[in-house]
């Protein structure tokens, strides 16, 4: 009995391959910059004082249009995020593949918690931008109990796995040699400093670090060089 030929091994074309790759390059010099805009356009960017009062809160964001375009933006790249953290997964083979798939797993849970927290805490509160004076004030109970996090409100702080998760991902690749040792400091230090008490000076501080450390890897990608 002769057997039929054997089809070969779908492969992906070339010019689709250097497509993602540019395409995943992109995303990983682009996400520390997108949040380096969110944070830098917060209106008390200088401030290092912990905002802990109801009122000092919400007269913060019901009067400016820059603290809900920051966050928009910052929003917007949680789908980067997660590309370019599954790029990074990617490079990290051999012992330190452990590396990327729970510092993957850690990086894409917190980018999705990102875009809940910022969905919940933010973009709600522009519902109640343009109420008069006195039905702001009624909903005052309301708009605090999103303050304080109540109810599941708790829940978006898993977006505290992101950096743990980048981190995770960024010892990978020093122990890959697949960065300089200087890069990789780099971007643990940014990260580390995203982990702050939403004070945004600070926040951006460690997203420039972050461009220091993300945006060559992502040059190299989407130039082939890795």
């Amino acid at each position: 009995m002769v057997l039929p030929p054997e089809k070969p091994a779908a492969t992906i074309p070339a010019k689709l391959l250097r497509l993602k790759e540019i395409g995943a390059g992109l995303c990983i010099m682009a996400f520390p910059l997108m949040l380096l805009i969110g944070f830098v356009t917060h209106p008390n960017i200088l401030s290092f004082a912990m905002v802990t009062d109801y009122a000092e809160w919400a007269e913060e964001w019901r009067g400016s249009f820059m603290f809900h375009f920051g966050h928009l933006i910052v929003m917007l790249a949680v789908p980067v995020i997660i590309v370019a953290c599954l790029r990074l997964m990617a490079m990290l083979d051999g012992p330190r593949a452990w590396f990327g798939f729970f510092g993957g797993i850690l990086g894409v849970f917190g980018a999705f918690m990102l875009a809940v927290d910022k969905g919940a805490l933010t973009f709600v509160l522009t519902a109640f931008r343009e109420l008069p004076q006195a039905e702001f004030e009624a909903s005052a109970p309301a708009i605090q109990a999103i303050f304080e996090r109540g109810g599941w409100l708790w829940i978006t702080w898993g977006f505290v796995a992101l950096p743990i998760g980048f981190i995770v991902l960024a010892l990978g690749l020093i122990q890959q040699r697949a960065v300089p040792k200087w890069q990789g400091i780099c971007m643990i230090v940014g990260l580390l400093l995203l982990l702050n008490p939403d004070i945004e000076i600070i926040s951006s501080a460690g997203a420039l670090l972050m461009c220091l450390g993300f945006i060559p890897v992502g040059a190299r990608i989407a130039t082939c060089k890795y």
